[in-house]
């Protein structure tokens, strides 16, 4: 009826998110006119008015979880001071934090993902579906299929919200901008995993045992 290609071309189309684009093509037979009116109707399209104001101000939240294990340092801009102290905004970029605490976005947007780790994601994706004895008839569709799995896993905009499931994070950020009325971006992060990186001790069984043994 639709494919997923048409999903992102709604959402390039409209800014609403990728579970709302596939609802509205849902619900309109893949028409994707009829799924822009749709997204209009409800009032999900109107965020995307607002895409080519001038976004200055904000704030830079810090997030720490686990006892000190994980750290989310995020910069999200607003277009004036006044919303950027409003309650609703700090709890906005709180909410974003915590999910990039949960849930370690690789990117902000798809179209920050470097071409050549598409590359990589679709020639690993390919190899599997043939390695599964998919048909190579078949292997576009599969590969296109789960490089969109890839995005929703890395890209923190395309996430599902973990405080709700229901949407993405491109429709966390459309409601609030229906609701507070100015553009808001999310413009850069920085997560900090303690121990990441760094080289773990291997305890020997063997090792230990003997020294035990000779005690």
């Amino acid at each position: 009826m639709f494919t997923a290609q048409d999903v992102v071309k709604l959402r390039q189309a409209t800014g609403v998110g990728m579970m709302d684009c596939k609802k509205a093509l849902t619900e309109t037979n893949g028409d994707f006119d009829k799924a822009v009116v749709y997204l209009r109707e409800k009032g999900m399209a109107a965020a995307a008015k607002k895409a080519d104001r001038i976004a200055a101000e904000g704030t830079v939240v810090s997030y720490i979880h686990g006892g000190g294990k994980i750290g989310v340092l995020l910069e999200v801009n607003c277009e004036t001071d006044f919303v950027a102290r409003a309650d609703n905004f700090q709890l906005l970029c709180k909410d974003i934090a915590m999910q990039i605490a949960a849930s370690n976005p690789k990117y902000i947007r798809r179209e920050e993902v470097p071409a050549e780790v598409i590359e990589s994601e679709k020639a690993i994706a390919l190899q599997q579906a043939l390695n599964e004895g998919k048909k190579p008839e078949f292997a576009d569709r599969i590969v296109n299929g789960r490089l969109e799995k890839y995005f929703k896993e890395v890209c923190l905009m395309e996430q599902e919200f973990v405080k709700d499931p229901s949407k993405d994070i491109t429709a966390v950020i459309n409601d609030a901008v229906l609701s507070i009325g100015e553009k808001i971006t999310i413009r850069r992060f920085v997560r900090y995993e303690m121990g990441e990186g760094l080289e773990k001790r291997q305890d020997n069984l063997a090792e230990e045992v003997a020294k035990m043994m000779n005690k």
